[in-house]
């Protein structure tokens, strides 16, 4: 069982255990020590980072441990998740860093880490890492002399990973007389996004492109899509596109102003796939959170589909494992794994909306091809995790909603694996109905476990 790693990375308040300078350089220390092979060849670990106040202190912290090992280090700065991941395979660097707590507020930080191919890391390394941090396995390794590392500042990685985006987007379009309002979340996407949709050719109305350490997320981007809602309505735009902090998500609205989520996102891309034949095995990878009007779009258009535990990492497992090529999840993450390793949002946003160049239709008319069931979220905050299942009054409640929603909708209960939340999803016919069965299992579970 993993004690530091959560499902993506190690994450927490910054400057608190376990989000520490000191933690940083262990952390550092640890996946040198594991990424560095026998050969004699200078070995080199990529560090990028979103646009968090707490990025400087744990960027200088990680840089360090990794030196110390004899490990360099190439410093990108500020690019996006899917963008380290990029420049990592792409520069053949031993493996990658982010400093990112993705869609979280400012005073949260993470570390995540990608490997030389630039997916990440499985749950056997995280925990080697772990291992070495807790038995101090390798204090006593510290290379001298030349044998220590060096840092590097890497001044073209944005460069670089715009025109890697610019190339996923077909070659025979271009985005010309098409208006975009894009919201960067004041995170790591900032300069890369606006520069990606402009060269394309597009009108872009940037939004959320001014970062000051403290307003990363902080009511803009994929957690706020109602600012792109308005944005879109009030200068007439084709599409709103909206990131998260460090840019591996997004979110989308139509020409109304109308919120086109992760599931629909993957409805529109899939069943364009299936027309074209190249999805793969005709099959679409998400979780068990996308709602249950996407399975039917897609056994509708000829395909399937296969549902992996919570987590980008997992739905890319499976993908891998079988031979996918298009998975993702309800909240914007999506892998189109025939162009990257990991969920990228502008990559996303570019596939979309070579779907809506293609069909020449608006958006508002492509997410017809998906009818989401009524689904309702409600979070509550924990002190401990406790099996839900096995407080019986928790268990019964949810036995009863199960029995009256038939077959006709589901209860999904599953823990945060960034945040110390309960997540109670259900869906079904009847919003008020589902909303007051939510509360009211919530309600039970505050009583048991509830954060006092």
């Amino acid at each position: 069982m993993k004690a530091l790693f959560g499902t993506d990375g190690v994450r927490g308040v910054a400057n608190v255990y376990p989000m520490t300078t000191e933690m940083a350089m262990q952390l550092g220390r640890a996946a040198a020590y594991i990424f560095k092979s026998s050969s004699k060849r200078r070995h080199r670990i990529v560090i990028g980072k979103d646009t968090r106040l707490s990025g400087y202190m744990l960027e200088n912290a990680l840089v360090a441990g990794i030196c110390s090992m004899g490990v360099d280090v190439l410093i990108v700065g500020p690019l996006p998740t899917p963008g380290i991941a990029n420049i990592t395979s792409s520069m053949r660097a031993d493996a990658g860093v982010v400093i990112s707590a993705s869609h979280n507020a400012f005073q949260d930080n993470g570390i995540k880490f990608f490997s030389a191919d630039g997916f990440k890391l499985p749950d056997e390394i995280e925990l080697k890492i772990e291992k070495l941090i807790e038995t101090n396995h390798i204090d006593s390794l510290r290379p001298t002399a030349t044998e220590v590392g060096k840092a590097f500042r890497i001044d073209d990685a944005a460069g670089r990973y715009i025109v890697f985006l610019k190339n996923t987007f077909p070659q025979e379009m271009d985005l010309s007389g098409m208006k975009i309002v894009l919201d960067c979340a004041n995170g790591a996407a900032y300069k890369v996004a606006p520069a990606v949709f402009e060269e394309l050719g597009a009108e872009v109305i940037p939004m959320g492109v001014k970062p000051n350490g403290t307003n990363i997320n902080a009511g803009c981007g994929s957690l706020h899509p109602e600012v792109i809602s308005e944005a879109v309505k009030e200068h007439r735009a084709d599409i709103g596109i909206a990131l998260d902090g460090d840019a591996d998500r997004v979110i989308v609205c139509d020409e109304f102003g109308n919120e086109v989520d992760g599931d629909h996102i993957m409805a529109i891309c899939a069943t364009d796939m299936l027309k074209r034949k190249i999805l793969n095995k005709k099959t679409l990878v998400t979780t068990v959170m996308s709602n249950m009007g996407l399975d039917i779009a897609i056994r509708k258009a000829g395909g399937k589909i296969v549902k992996t535990g919570v987590g980008d990492r997992y739905v890319v497992e499976e993908m891998r494992k079988q031979g996918y090529n298009l998975g993702g999840e309800q909240s914007g993450h999506m892998i189109f794994l025939d162009h990257n390793t990991t969920g990228d949002g502008i990559l996303s946003a570019l596939q979309l909306l070579a779907v809506m160049r293609r069909e020449q239709k608006p958006l508002s008319e492509l997410a017809q091809v998906m009818i989401p069931l009524p689904q309702v979220l409600v979070n509550t905050r924990v002190r401990e995790r406790q099996d839900i299942m096995n407080i019986p009054e928790v268990a019964a409640k949810i036995h009863d909603v199960e029995a009256k929603l038939a077959n006709e909708g589901r209860v999904l209960i599953r823990y945060s694996g960034t945040e110390p939340l309960l997540r109670v999803m259900l869906e079904g016919k009847d919003t008020y109905e589902i909303t007051a069965w939510a509360n009211e299992i919530c309600d039970i579970v505050k009583r048991h476990i509830g954060e006092k």
